[in-house]
């Protein structure tokens, strides 16, 4: 069964500002010792930033190449992915390169190695060789570089599923919940570390997190159609987001001994390596409820004023989520370093935070105008400028009068 591509405006509309407020929230999630972190989803239930990141990628992707497999061919379509892998896989490199580079700066200042301790990358400092051999072929995969690399192997999956999917929707669907199980059950990871004799799986596996990237796809493949908004659908999303503050928030589990011992004999549900179950439902219960909120066709996110000026920049953040993504882990260090200069006053933090997201907005609103390529335009010769007219074979310099 072959998918058909939603098209329209509401629809990216709401695509681009779900993953623009991810992207503040990821910031958020990265700064260390931050205690707004206290309060983003993560802390209220079992999904968090990660989810929307990956699921609006996924939807993205759909909008980017699902047209060039369905209307040209399986090899374009796969050309085109791996221009888009290759793009992915040196940001990664770059990024690493960049932040670690920095945090190193940053120890000499302080005269120690709490920064790299910090971030987790002595070893590679301690071992550069086969570190960065391990770092360029991605079997050397640190925390906090965990993200890129999930997603290069996401898009490489993509022609699969695409091409699966376009034949038949089922195929893929089987493809994905099959990856999925087989990471459940421990049989399917991949290495990051080289050191011999230390075990250590990548933090995000990929085999277990394409479930909602592939969803997200499938959406805008048009592979499952949207959910109605209904009123016992509602009563259930809200239902799942409440069992959540009870057994997978801060507020919760870990406050009351039968809530514990129950989460306790379900813990791989709630595991995040590997994508467990209940992240995935309660991701689908939030995203539901952010669905119904936007209303039909994005029609709450549409206006003037102030609100219309929020949801417009919550939208170009998103639609410049790998650049704004990049540069959020980069700041996230900067301002966690300057914080520690400062000390953690809720004032400080504060400022820091908001600083942060004006920051992003900035890289954002920059990215776009490169994008544009204003330099290509027509030139349009400003109102007063000099002019040089021929006539006759002879060049006269005329003034244009200003309008």
């Amino acid at each position: 069964m072959s998918g058909t591509l939603p098209t329209g405006r509401p629809r990216d509309l709401r695509l681009d500002f779900f993953r623009g407020l991810g992207m503040f929230i990821i910031f958020i999630a990265h700064v260390p010792n931050n205690a707004w972190n206290n309060w983003i989803p993560a802390r209220f239930g079992a999904s968090d930033a990660t989810e929307i990141f990956v699921f609006c990628s996924g939807m993205a992707s759909a909008l980017a190449f699902g047209a060039v497999f369905r209307d040209r061919s399986a090899l374009l379509g796969a050309a085109r992915t791996a221009h888009r892998v290759w793009q992915v896989y040196w940001a990664h490199i770059g990024l690493f390169c960049i932040v670690v580079a920095m945090i190193a700066w940053f120890d000499t200042l302080v005269g120690s190695d709490f920064y790299t301790t910090r971030l987790y990358v002595r070893p590679f400092l301690e071992d550069p060789a086969s570190h960065l051999i391990g770092l360029m072929t991605l079997r050397y995969v640190p925390n906090y570089f965990d993200i890129l690399p999930m997603y290069l192997v996401l898009l490489a999956m993509m022609p699969i599923i695409a091409t699966l999917g376009l034949a038949n929707r089922w195929l893929a669907f089987a493809l994905m919940a099959g990856l999925w199980l087989v990471a459940q059950a421990d049989y399917l990871s991949l290495s990051a570390e080289v050191r011999a004799g230390v075990e250590r799986e990548w933090f995000f596996n990929p085999f277990g997190w394409q479930l909602v990237f592939f969803t997200g796809f499938a959406f805008m493949m048009g592979w499952i159609k949207a959910p109605p908004i209904k009123r016992s659908l509602v009563v259930l999303a809200v239902a799942i987001l409440l069992l959540n503050v009870l057994f997978a928030s801060r507020f919760g589990w870990e406050n009351f001994d039968f809530v514990y011992q129950t989460r306790d004999l379900a813990m791989w549900t709630f595991e995040k390596t590997d994508f467990g179950l209940m992240r995935y439902v309660h991701f689908l219960a939030l995203a539901y409820l952010a669905y119904v909120a936007a209303g039909e066709g994005g029609r709450r996110l549409a206006g003037a004023g102030a609100w219309g000026a929020f949801v417009r920049t919550v939208r170009r953040v998103g639609q410049q989520s790998l650049a704004v993504f990049l540069s959020s882990m980069v700041l996230a260090q900067i301002v966690g370093a300057l914080l520690d200069v400062t000390g953690r006053t809720p004032l400080t933090i504060a400022f820091f935070n908001l600083a942060g997201f004006a920051t992003l907005v900035v890289v954002a609103t920059t990215v776009a105008w490169f994008k544009h390529q204003p330099w290509r335009r027509p030139h349009q010769p400003a109102a007063g400028a000099a002019k040089v007219e021929r006539a006759s074979g002879v060049e006269r310099l005329t003034l244009e009068p200003a309008r």
